[in-house]
């Protein structure tokens, strides 16, 4: 039987068994998948290990992304752009690397939530790594602005000026928090690390367009601190990132199997677990 597995440190929180086991059953693929600790120092290692007993791909989480983007002997044009690999696949040519995390996100946006983004005016609040492997797939999807808001502005402009070239159509723009007042988005998306403290960046007030979606990249049990913050400010559209974390997963599994499972029964599961926890 095929063997595919999440790789990171920590690993046993990782829903991703679970999602994987769930596509099988639903397309009838044979497959088995399982959640790998690795060493802080024994990433290679433990991938080689992997590969040579037989299997076939890897999801990859914190903090393996960058190690597997070097580990790759080829890559997809998003996780170059990203910088990053989440998804690695062996076959006879090697070791592919793949970024599935921005088309997930994308995905959840367009199809789960009904949110197009063509023409749309979007915020994309931090300049980190969940942002630049955001970035390509959100330009893609053609809104009318992008606006990426950091609290450090020379990193903001660092990773807008990387990204130009990929901006035909839309007009991009680098801000810091501060700078954004004024303006009104119709998508705002956070990408910063501040909900895993419980914090919500220091938006100005009146940055939401009537109808706007606050979307929040993190996810948990309860509302996170952005979250919370978009509803006190009068949002009526709001999502955590669940959605992201199931449709970056059917890349993988569509790139490893060549078939794409139905998400919405998966995301309805998880869904009520958290509710329920």
């Amino acid at each position: 039987m095929d063997r595919y597995a999440v790789i990171g440190h920590p690993i046993a929180h990782s829903k991703s068994p679970r999602i994987h086991a769930a596509f099988a059953r639903q397309t009838g693929q044979q497959l088995e998948y399982e959640a790998l600790l690795a060493p802080l120092d024994g990433f290679v290692d433990t991938v080689t290990q992997f590969r040579e007993a037989g299997g076939r791909g890897l999801n990859v989480t914190v903090p393996f992304k960058l190690e597997a983007f070097a580990l790759a002997s080829r890559r997809t044009d998003r996780a170059a752009t990203a910088g990053a690999v989440n998804t690695l696949m062996f076959d006879a040519d090697g070791i592919l690397g793949d970024n599935t995390d921005g088309a997930g996100l994308v995905r959840d946006l367009v199809a789960n939530l009904q949110c197009p983004l063509a023409r749309r005016r979007v915020l994309l609040l931090g300049a980190g790594g969940a942002a630049r492997g955001a970035l390509l797939p959100l330009l893609q999807a053609g809104p009318a602005s992008l606006t990426l808001a950091n609290r450090t502005e020379a990193k903001a402009h660092a990773l807008t000026d990387a990204f130009r070239q990929y901006a035909a159509g839309t007009t991009l723009h680098a801000s810091t928090f501060a700078g954004l007042a004024g303006q009104q988005f119709d998508v705002v998306i956070n990408a910063t690390s501040a909900s895993l403290s419980a914090e919500a960046p220091p938006l100005p007030a009146g940055i939401y367009a009537p109808d706007a979606l606050a979307y929040d990249m993190m996810y948990g049990s309860s509302e996170t601190a952005y979250l919370r913050a978009a509803r006190d400010a009068g949002v009526k559209h709001l999502s955590d990132g669940l959605g992201m974390l199931i449709e970056q997963a059917a890349e993988s599994f569509a790139l490893w199997r060549g078939v794409r499972p139905h998400t919405a029964p998966v995301l309805a599961e998880l869904r009520r677990e958290l509710a329920a926890a």
